[in-house]
C-alpha cells in the first residue's frame, strides 16, 4: 500500500471562546478568554497526519482575506504538503467554537471558501491520489464535490475514509440529513462516526446495534465509533475491538480530539493494512 495521505475539505480559521456555561438567551456572558488557531476538519487531519511523519497532502481553498496566508502557512508548517490549496475571491472558511468548562463544545462554521472546492481542483489532485493509500473525506464541503472526490480517489485506487460530522442542525430533518450523506456512506471502505452521530441516525445508544445497521445497510468493512469519555470502539468482519477512555487529570479542551482520532487510525492502517 502506497504509505501517504490525501485529504480533500476544509480549511477554517477557528476562534475558540472558554466559557463557564453557554448563555441564556437575551444575555451577554463574559467569555474568561479566546484562542485563535487554524482548524477545519480537513486541515486538523491532515496536520495530524503529517504530525505522525506521513506524507501527506491537503486539497481545498482558502479565500482572499487575511486568515487565508495562516492557514495555508500552518499546515505548510506542520509538513502538510499544500500545493493543491487554491486561493478564491472572498473569505475563508471560519469557525467560532464556544468551549465549556465541563469539556462540552457548541461551535458554528463559516463556509466561505471551503464551498468553492470544484470538480476540477479534484482532477488536478488525482496525480497525488494515485500516489496515495488513502483519502479521507467529511461534510465540510459540498454534497456534490465529496462524491465525486469518493468516485475518484476509488478510481485511483485510494482507501477511502467518510467522516460524516452528522450533526443534526435545527433548520434539518432527519431524512435531509440522511440524504446529505447517503453517497459517502454507500462508497466508503471506513466510516469514522460519532455516538451522537448514531444516536440521531437510528434513535439508540446500543452502538454495537448501531454499526450492525451501519453495516448491514451499506456494506461498510471498517466502522470506527468515538465514544468521548467512554473511547472508542472498531468494527471489523467479525471483529469487536474497543479501546477504553481514561481520566485526565486536567481537563482538555476537546476541539478537534475527533480529526486527531481520525488520522491517527488511518495512520495505522497505512502501516498494518486492513
Amino acid at each position: 500500500m502506497n504509505k501517504k495521505i490525501t485529504v480533500i475539505g476544509s480549511l477554517n480559521y477557528d476562534v475558540i471562546l472558554k466559557i463557564p456555561r453557554l448563555p441564556f438567551k437575551g444575555e451577554t456572558l463574559t467569555a474568561n478568554g479566546a484562542a485563535f488557531s487554524a482548524g477545519g476538519k480537513g486541515a486538523n487531519q491532515a496536520v495530524q497526519a503529517a504530525k505522525l511523519k506521513t506524507p501527506t497532502y491537503m486539497v481545498g481553498c482558502v479565500g482572499t482575506d487575511a486568515s487565508a496566508d495562516f492557514l495555508v502557512n500552518t499546515a505548510k508548517e506542520y509538513g502538510v504538503n499544500v500545493d493543491y490549496i487554491r486561493k478564491v475571491p472572498g473569505s475563508s472558511g471560519m469557525g467560532v467554537i464556544n468551549a465549556v468548562e465541563d469539556g462540552s463544545v457548541y461551535a458554528c462554521i463559516v463556509r466561505g471558501a471551503n464551498f468553492e472546492v470544484t470538480k476540477e481542483d479534484v482532477d488536478n489532485a488525482m496525480p497525488i491520489l494515485k500516489e496515495s493509500g488513502v483519502c479521507i473525506q467529511h461534510n465540510e464541503i459540498p454534497v456534490e464535490i465529496i462524491a465525486y472526490a469518493i468516485d475518484k480517489a476509488k478510481e485511483a485506487g485510494c482507501i477511502v475514509s467518510f467522516d460524516p460530522n452528522l450533526r443534526p442542525p435545527l433548520w434539518k430533518s432527519l431524512d435531509e440529513a440522511k440524504a446529505e450523506i447517503e453517497y459517502g456512506l454507500s462508497k466508503c471502505d471506513i466510516l469514522k462516526i460519532s455516538d451522537n452521530e448514531v444516536e440521531f441516525l437510528f434513535g439508540t445508544t446500543d452502538y454495537d446495534e448501531g454499526a450492525r445497521l451501519i453495516r448491514e445497510k451499506y456494506q461498510i468493512p471498517l466502522v470506527l465509533i468515538t465514544l468521548g469519555k467512554d473511547g472508542s470502539r472498531a468494527y471489523y468482519k467479525d471483529l469487536r475491538v474497543e479501546v477504553p477512555g481514561f481520566v485526565q487529570e486536567h481537563k482538555i479542551e476537546p476541539t478537534g480530539a475527533g480529526d486527531t482520532f481520525c488520522a491517527n487510525s488511518l495512520n495505522y492502517i497505512l502501516e498494518h493494512g486492513m
